[in-house]
């Protein structure tokens, strides 16, 4: 390599509960390369290696040329959910210890006689009180007993064998001060144990919400510090010595050390990217309203961009016991990008339920033993074994042929376990499971837009993913969208979406105050603290302070209310005579998400929030597969199944031989190594600039 290229190559890499993507940009050559890799659930850091040295080697760069990599991965949900994380301690306010069990005191269904609550994820036996008290104002009435921390720790520990302990102090968003001397004594008393502090990773108004995100944090630490410590050193054994970061759930970069503090943090980090990339395409294209459709091996990812950015939310539930039902899961207080995720993936398993109906998912055959096509040991027929049988997929050019696909084994194992039994063809039945994920993906997408009070026709829809292109056509047509684009390099967008993002991180603090009579020093104080801690953070992944740009928030609420909204707050020195801006902004948002104006009512504040963002890395879509014009875009046809139409003759393209400005009718199939794109009759196709395909259909 050229020396004028050194150290301007960056590499994204997504790990999906099937596969493991990964994006080369080349800054110097313009150029980028991507891969593709089964994951290796064992162990993700082991794909991810090998994944790098492939792709290395296939962008022809050495290892030490590389500046970066930006890392996103499921393992933290997915501990989450499985329960599979660290024993926890949690040391708080005497009084207090049930306050995790005691939740909200809410049934999340009230006409389930047998409703199974959200597990704790600190037994009772593991929480410990210590005597201490702060007042709502922040005032101490009660100094912290160091002994009986120590003691505490001590007990956790060698008692109880716990491997990480949570610390939530009552009012300590207000006053952090007991819980930052019992961080001392910890680090004295069980200097090896990793603790959380809730003032520090949720220093919010809440305290159910807040130690349910500290124990959260604590439950995932041990692990996600031994992962990215293997990971981090196997990558130093390979070569790569630039330095490595973390995509977190809001669609931020964060540095190892932040990821390591506050791993819970990146419970969404897989999917926030996707939304980058979207967000990126959004402005690229000049699609500002975007719906993100994303559908991988596990999971299909629907994201709503507005203005080129997608929205986010300060609150999440992890691990929920009923996927739909809000309340059944561990509530979060952390920055994620609002998207719903579902379990429509192409690994997900079709089976018949007890009522002899097909469903679709949320099971996952995952990359072990994955889709029965894959021929590594699965049973169930997937998604992707139906898709196979319709045509949508050559069985021979998988990966871009690295995989061929078991068609005959498919073709029994649909027949015998739903074909049989249900009294149809092994055709009809692949129909019916590639119908039935498209009907639950168009559901959830209508819930998910309704709620927003958004028509899903008003919008385009980008589609990318392993399976994406795949299905997009089908549920574009339900959601009654016109417009559909596929980038290239679909398979792998979502790890481009690293690559693209704007380096952006949250910063917040609670301080409840009414309008009428706000302190302004102390709200100027807190905004003047945010934004330095903040733009601290943006620099240490390589943000100019100059070219940060602040946003400012606050939750607020009419007295008396328990839901707050978001408002946006005026920059600069704020005073007295900001009161009628603000308490106007608060009424205008009430009236527009609630059709109704009250303006005898007082309104107050209850937290204060700083969102930082630089300018997002520049980036040529300068693809490494790239043709002449002699090169022949056509492969040939094959027959496939489109619903409600039937079987037609189908033109099938190499997409790495279309250039831009070519124009085609569907049906037609576009093929490349990550994924395939599947457009049905009675739409026009048009390859951009960009080489995206942009489909308009009747």
């Amino acid at each position: 390599m050229n020396e004028h290229t050194r150290g301007r190559v960056r590499i994204g890499v997504d790990v999906g509960g099937t596969f493991t993507d990964f994006v080369l940009v080349d800054d110097g050559a313009g150029r980028i390369t991507t891969g593709k890799r089964l994951t290796t659930p064992s162990d993700p850091s082991e794909a991810i290696v090998a994944g790098i040295a492939q792709l290395l080697s296939d962008a022809d760069v050495v290892a030490a040329d590389v500046h970066s990599v930006v890392h996103g991965t499921t393992l933290v949900t997915n501990t989450v959910i499985q329960r599979s994380g660290a024993r926890v301690g949690l040391i708080t306010t005497r009084g207090f210890r049930d306050s995790l069990e005691m939740g909200k005191e809410i049934r999340y269904d009230l006409y389930d006689l047998f409703l199974e609550p959200p597990p704790t994820l600190v037994p009772r036996h593991c929480r410990v009180e210590v005597s201490e008290r702060i007042a709502a104002d922040g005032a101490v009435l009660l100094a912290l007993d160091g002994t009986q921390v120590e003691q505490a720790a001590r007990a956790l520990v060698d008692e109880r064998g716990v491997e990480a302990i949570a610390v939530s102090f009552i009012h300590s968003y207000r006053n952090p001060a007991h819980e930052q001397q019992a961080a001392d004594i910890l680090r004295a008393t069980v200097p090896r144990i990793p603790f959380t502090l809730s003032s520090e990773v949720a220093p919010e108004i809440r305290e159910f919400e807040r130690t349910s995100t500290a124990c959260a944090n604590a439950y995932v630490q041990p692990m996600m510090q031994g992962y990215l410590s293997t990971l981090e050193a196997s990558l130093r054994e390979l070569g790569v010595h630039g330095t490595l970061f973390v995509m977190l759930s809001g669609g931020g970069i964060a540095t190892l050390e932040q990821a390591r503090r506050f791993p819970i943090q990146l419970i969404e980090s897989g999917p926030a990217a996707g939304a980058m990339a979207a967000c990126h395409f959004a402005r690229l294209t000049g699609s500002p309203d975007l719906i993100s459709f994303d559908m991988g091996g596990t999971t299909a990812k629907m994201c709503l961009i507005e203005g080129g950015r997608a929205q986010r939310t300060h609150e999440f539930e992890a691990g929920r016991v009923r996927r739909f039902k809000k309340g059944s899961g561990i509530p979060l207080k952390v920055s994620v990008v609002d998207m719903i995720e579902i379990g429509a993936g192409g690994g997900s398993i079709a089976a018949l339920d007890s009522m002899g109906l097909l469903k679709v998912g949320p099971r996952s055959a995952g990359s072990e033993p994955g889709p029965v096509a894959y021929q590594r040991g699965g049973q169930s027929p997937t998604v992707t074994d139906a898709d196979l049988l319709l045509g949508c997929l050559d069985p021979n050019y998988f990966l871009g042929g690295e995989m061929n696909l078991a068609t005959q084994s498919v073709s029994e194992v649909v027949g015998r376990q739903l074909a049989v039994p249900m009294g149809m063809s092994t055709l009809e039945a692949a129909q019916g499971i590639h119908s039935v994920v498209n009907e639950n993906m168009a559901a959830a997408t209508r819930r998910y837009l309704a709620e927003k009070g958004k028509d899903p026709r008003r919008y385009t829809m980008i589609a990318f993913g392993g399976a994406g292109p795949v299905h997009a056509y089908g549920l574009a047509k339900l959601l009654k969208i016109r417009r559909l684009i596929v980038p290239f390099g679909a398979g792998v967008t979502s790890a481009l979406g690293f690559l693209v993002a704007p380096p952006a991180v949250d910063q917040v603090r609670s301080l409840v105050m009414r309008l009428d009579g706000i302190d302004w020093d102390t709200v100027n104080g807190l905004f003047d603290d945010m934004e330095a801690q903040a733009a601290s953070r943006l620099t240490e992944v390589g943000a100019k302070p100059a070219e940060i740009v602040f946003e400012r928030l606050a939750d607020m609420r009419h007295v008396g209310q328990g839901f707050e909204i978001q408002v946006p707050v005026p920059f600069g020195t704020l005073n007295q005579s900001h009161h009628g801006e603000l308490s106007g902004s608060f009424f205008d948002t009430y009236q527009q998400l609630f059709e109704r104006r009250v303006n005898d009512v007082p309104v107050e504040a209850l937290t204060w929030r700083v969102n930082a963002t630089a300018p997002a890395p520049k980036v040529r879509l300068n693809y490494q597969h790239k043709v002449t014009a002699a090169s022949s875009a056509d492969k040939g046809t094959r027959t496939v199944h489109f619903a409600g139409v039937g079987a037609l003759p189908t033109r099938v393209l190499d997409r790495y031989a279309l250039l831009a400005g070519e124009c085609f009718d569907g049906p037609v199939v576009v093929e490349e190594r990550e994924s395939t794109t599947v457009i049905g009759p009675s739409s026009r196709i048009r390859v951009d600039e960009w080489l995206n395909l942009i489909v308009d259909m009747e």
